[in-house]
């Protein structure tokens, strides 16, 4: 019979999995791209057509990008250690971010550059046709790339793989602007090429952007939408044993999702009763989103949000012990004392066996003797029947 595998050698052979995954359908992109690059830019310039060149700039960066990929998924896919507790993937974050910078700066330059010739004028070399076998040959190969490279990055739960697709789709983009623009330079309109050229670089601006602004987001803990804030909170008033949810804190790392909420039960049941309630809250959060990671969960006696934090000058159970014994002598033997801590007051409970009744203990007795003290709240003495 074989032995069940445990989730720390579950998680290492996920992360072993996700990075084999990874690279392969990034070397396969990256040929791709370094074969685009070649075949745009050499076409581009020798039929004359600047929006192909640009295209073939842009499919180089590609594989640069491709190339960063490689190296942050090897990284922020090692698995948590003593200083990664919760590991590694914000290095994947902090990759994408990269990626994203890479793109705007050479989509400004690209833009510039064509900016200025478009402006100056001048411009009469009509593109040949193999621009246009060139433009389609990109489009084709970079779509397929594209959902090949999409669908893994789902598969994997990587946002750096998924960013890395859709770089390569804006080149599938940009060659279909190669496409058209050539074809309008062909009828006469022999400025359009220049024209798509920044055009193209606009378009890796804009995904660039899109890119870095997502990576930022994530780096400062930015929380889920307002939308699954409450349809998670609703999971947790929902479950059986809550009454209400005061605070739920989020943040991403990586695709995954890290939770921290506040559950409010009633002061009266046991500590493995509120915890069990909590892993019931888990169980139902966990089936609404699938990539959340990890939840903690507090468990609270009242809404400390209405009422003001209990004093950390309140008793222990110690030092109400010895309060009682200085005032009414040690307790019984087989007594059993509950603290409640509510509302900055101490609630006692006494649980007594019929043997050990003594008038001493009697209600009235222990709240003459606590009256005068400031934290004292009530006091329920229980007498085990014959």
């Amino acid at each position: 019979m074989q032995e069940p595998i445990s989730p720390a050698q579950q998680h290492r052979e996920n992360l072993a999995g996700e990075m084999k995954a990874a690279s392969r359908v990034t070397v396969i992109g990256m040929i791709l791209d370094a074969v685009l690059g070649v075949i745009k830019v050499i076409a581009g310039a020798l039929f004359h057509s600047q929006a192909l060149l640009v295209d073939g700039i842009h499919s180089f960066t590609d594989v640069a990008s491709d190339l960063v990929v490689l190296g942050v998924m090897k990284v922020s896919r090692q698995e948590p250690d003593d200083d990664h507790p919760y590991g590694h993937q914000r290095i994947e974050t902090f990759g994408t971010l990269v990626l994203g910078s890479i793109l705007i700066a050479v989509g400004a330059a690209l833009a510039w550059e064509n900016t200025l010739r478009l402006m100056e004028g001048g411009v009469d070399t009509v593109p040949g046709w193999p621009v246009l076998v060139a433009a389609a040959v990109s489009v084709a190969g970079k779509e397929w790339i594209y959902r090949y490279t999409r669908h893994v990055g789902l598969k994997i739960r990587s946002d750096l793989i998924i960013a890395n697709a859709w770089h390569s789709r804006t080149d599938a983009f940009s060659s279909v602007v190669v496409l058209v623009s050539t074809a309008g330079a062909m009828l006469g309109m022999v400025w359009l090429d220049v024209f798509a050229a920044v055009v193209i670089a606009g378009i890796i601006i804009h995904i660039g952007w899109k890119f870095t602004w997502d990576s930022v987001k994530e780096l400062v803990d930015t929380g889920l939408s307002h939308e699954d804030t409450e349809m998670l909170k609703n999971i947790a008033r929902e479950t059986n044993g809550v009454r209400n949810v005061h605070e739920l804190r989020s943040r991403r790392m990586g695709h995954d999702i890290l939770l921290d909420i506040h559950l409010v039960v009633r002061p009266e049941i046991s500590v493995s009763e509120g915890h069990q309630i909590g892993m019931q809250v888990v169980s139902g959060m966990r089936d609404a989103l699938e990539n959340i990671r990890d939840i903690n969960f507090h468990i609270d006696a009242e809404n400390d949000e209405d009422q003001p934090l209990t004093s950390e000058r309140l008793p222990s159970r110690e030092d109400i012990r010895a309060i009682l014994a200085q005032h009414l002598g040690e307790l019984p033997h087989h007594s059993r004392l509950r603290l409640h801590y509510l509302k900055n007051k101490v609630h006692l409970e006494l649980f007594m066996e019929e043997h050990d009744e003594n008038t001493m203990f009697s209600p009235a007795n222990i709240k003459e003797q606590l009256r005068d003290y400031p934290w004292f709240g009530s006091i329920r003495v229980w007498v085990a029947g014959p």
